[in-house]
């Protein structure tokens, strides 16, 4: 193995103007400048502690091009790496070949970086810099009290080891195949998702109700049904965050002691009931407990049950069909940035009595692909643990480079 050198950030940024920059200043690129279209701007919220989330681009706003040309310091390309200097320090993303832009904005709790690809590979950066020892490294830089702060001298004077050019690429194709399998096992799943929302829109259940089909979704779904309290020492915990907005799969969660909380079982569909995690999507399927475990999440979820003789999954493409979600956000109340819809109003709805038969088969491929999708799921997990076990090993140089491949190859 070659022989590693340890390098500042600032010695492995670009040649020129702005390789190294934060974003705009203030409120010089605040919330009242965002639109439904434009150049993309990232937020804290589009960047993950995770390894794998190299960059979440579902959840994106905009700003018009003009009050874009304003920052070009802050214009981040494909390539380019970009960090949280202001609340969850530690966030580092890149902007990769499956980004959804070719560029962006960095917002004013960011900065970026744009690598000079003749000292070091961008990939390779991205998995170093993501890896705890240099998460550690930059969160126990904190500045700030109620709010963790990082500031661009702090970033440049980052040190990352090095192994020559030709063995980063090899390192970064190693622990990229384990993402580039999750990535493959993600787009199954969305495929599969997509399908059987138009099976569901088959139903006749996303048009307005008329004549004498109507009936009440609580016909068909009981929302918040009754549970006992969980019976172990550390039930499920489910939080706002495990809820994705474009997937029924929980990836993540947790156990803690019972405290108050929203109730559920295997089978039950998780509702974000909250602005904004309600508008963005938030949604999940419950399918990874033992048969008859109670659950608990977050006190801001509504549960979704179907009835019995209706297919379990039925709730939860329910709940993401449009017209539903926006009966449930219509019927939000309390102050701005605060507003939640409750179970008795999202339940107060009512949509066509689906054929017997066609309802019986949709239950039919739903319960084969939601099978898979949870086959798919697990895989996953193996595959992030798999990563994330290689990715100090392979950064501190512990770990041959064949010997990880093998490893790979036998998973990926």
């Amino acid at each position: 193995m070659s022989e590693w050198k340890t390098r500042r950030l600032e010695e492995l940024s670009a040649p020129g103007k702005n390789s190294l920059a934060t974003g705009p200043f203030g409120s010089a690129i605040s919330s009242r400048f965002f639109q439904e279209g434009g150049v993309p701007v990232i937020r804290g919220s589009n960047l993950s502690l995770d390894v794998g989330e190299r960059l979440i681009d579902d959840d994106i706003v905009f700003v018009d091009h003009a009050k874009a040309a304003e920052f070009s310091r802050s214009v981040a390309r494909r390539g380019d790496l970009v960090f949280t200097c202001w609340g969850t320090i530690g966030q580092v993303g890149l902007i990769d070949e499956n980004a959804r832009f070719d560029q962006y904005i960095v917002s004013n709790k960011q900065m970026k970086l744009t690598p000079d690809p003749a000292r070091v590979d961008s990939l390779f950066l991205y998995y170093a810099l993501s890896s705890p020892d240099s998460v550690a490294q930059v969160q126990g830089l904190s500045i700030g009290s109620s709010v963790p702060g990082f500031n661009l001298t702090q970033l440049r004077r980052i040190e990352v080891s090095l192994p020559a050019l030709s063995e980063q690429q090899v390192i970064a194709a190693v622990l990229g195949a384990l993402d580039d399998k999750i990535a493959v096992n993600e787009r199954i799943a969305a495929t599969y998702e997509q399908l059987l929302q138009y099976r569901f829109t088959e139903l006749g259940l996303s048009g307005e109700p008329d004549g004498d089909t109507i009936i009440a979704v609580t016909d068909l779904v009981e929302f918040n049904p009754k549970l006992a309290k969980p019976s172990a020492e550390e039930p499920v915990y489910v939080d706002m965050a495990a809820l994705r907005t474009d997937r029924a799969g929980i990836p993540v969660w947790t156990r803690r002691a019972p405290k108050s909380g929203t109730r559920f079982m295997n089978g039950d569909t998780l509702l974000a009931r909250i602005t904004p995690c309600l508008e963005n999507g938030k949604t999940g399927f419950v399918d990874f407990m033992a048969d008859g475990e109670v659950g608990i999440g977050s006190t801001e979820f509504i549960v979704m049950r179907s009835r019995p003789g209706v297919p379990a999954e039925f709730s939860y493409f329910l709940a993401r069909d449009s017209r539903f979600r926006e009966h449930a956000i219509r019927n939000m109340l309390g102050t701005s940035g605060r507003q939640r819809v409750s179970a008795a109003d999202a339940a107060n709805y009512f949509v066509n009595r689906p054929d017997a038969d066609a309802l019986a088969a949709f239950g039919r491929e739903t319960e084969a692909a939601f099978s898979h999708m949870k086959s798919l799921q697990g895989e996953n997990r193996n595959l992030a643990t798999l990563r994330d076990t290689l990715l100090p090993q392979l950064m501190s140089g512990r770990l041959r480079i064949k010997d990880a491949e093998k490893i790979v190859e036998d998973h990926a």
